[in-house]
């Protein structure tokens, strides 16, 4: 009887007509959205794919002309961002731990919050010219070692934000409990508010990696690029986004296929990496 009668009330039909439009509308921008996604992976697939053989993986840039792939820039990049991943994470993780842990008073934590999102938003062009300004141009040459410090910037602001966060959803109650039982406080953070928050934390890690594995513009200004195999993170060293921006602006159609090649596998890593982020959050929680 209600039912029937809310369905005569011309207030309810003007709640659902306008639900409608507002689900209609919110269905056409996600649709929009998924377009353009779907549209960019499918083309650097449909692209790259000729590319895609072991040839890419075992042989270095070649000359115009000539036959080889990407595995110099593929070493210099996994190089760089390892190094990255290793200096920006553990300081990521102390600030982040402070923030949640101890910066409940006093004007450090929230300047250092505001601090962390400049950071986080920041152009990755600016990072990398002041990594060029306070090293590049002290020791005068490009090198590996810059890259990575460009890299490590961008991951820290990351894991800040990821860790901070994942701390704050830890109850109080098992810090208390900790604390009650006469846990110091820092076995209190490793062994309760750690173990607790860890997937999450290793979550923003992995989306740190996933964020710097295509950065291109701070490498332009730190590692540059080599065009052989180089181990020496003392020297100007090939990686995958420069050596992409560098073929796909050339006219040799060999090298043209080899940027799309390595655009896709640049692409599927990263895709790879947000889902095994997910996987592993959706598990733990």
């Amino acid at each position: 009887m209600s039912e029937g009668m809310g369905s005569g009330n011309p207030v309810y039909a003007r709640r659902r007509r306008l639900n409608a439009a507002m689900m209609g509308l919110a269905s056409l921008a996600l649709a929009f959205g998924l377009f353009w996604l779907v549209w960019i992976i499918a083309t650097l697939l449909w692209e790259g794919a000729s590319a895609l053989r072991p040839s890419l993986f075992l042989q270095p840039t070649p000359p115009p002309g000539g036959d080889g792939g990407l595995a110099n820039a593929i070493l210099g990049s996994v190089m760089m961002a390892g190094v990255g991943t290793l200096i920006g994470t553990p300081i990521g993780i102390l600030a982040g731990t402070y923030l949640a842990e101890f910066g409940n008073r006093g004007w450090l934590a929230p300047a250092t919050r505001f601090i962390n999102d400049v950071l986080l938003s920041a152009p990755s062009i600016v990072i990398g010219l002041f990594i060029y300004a306070v090293y590049v141009a002290k020791v005068g040459h490009f090198s590996g070692w810059a890259g990575a410090l460009a890299l490590s910037v961008i991951v820290i602001p990351v894991v800040v934000r990821t860790t901070d966060d994942m701390l704050k959803l830890v109850p109080n109650s098992l810090r208390e409990a900790a604390v009650a039982l006469g846990c110091p406080t820092w076995k209190m953070v490793t062994m309760v508010s750690y173990r607790a928050a860890r997937a999450g934390i290793l979550t923003g890690v992995l989306l740190a990696i996933a964020r710097i594995s295509g950065e291109t513009a701070p490498l332009l200004f730190t590692a540059l690029n080599n065009q052989f195999t180089s181990t020496n993170m003392n020297a100007p060293m090939a990686n995958l986004p420069v050596v992409i921006f560098q073929f796909a602006m050339s006219p040799y159609d060999d090298w043209q296929r080899l940027a799309w090649g390595g655009a896709a596998l640049i692409t599927l890593l990263v895709l790879a990496i947000n889902i095994a982020a997910r996987m592993l959050f959706s598990k733990k929680h």
